[in-house]
């Protein structure tokens, strides 16, 4: 579980880093604001979405009763 945590850390600064580019060159100055936000979302939820895609197999735990 505490894997996901470091991809999505990881994947939150990738997105960081290309926003502060994009910045950085002028392209989001000609972008709304609104527009902006949107992206970043819907870019958060596919990190999140393959986070967990990529947290491994689901186990079932068997309980012996007696």
């Amino acid at each position: 579980m505490k894997w996901i945590g470091v991809y999505l850390a990881g994947f939150i600064i990738l997105v960081g880093g290309i926003l502060a580019a994009l910045w950085k060159l002028g392209i989001l100055s000609n972008i709304d604001p609104t527009w902006i936000v949107i992206g970043v979302m819907i870019v958060l939820g596919i990190g999140i979405m393959l986070a967990v895609g990529q947290s491994g197999r689901k186990e079932s735990i068997q309980i012996d009763r007696k």
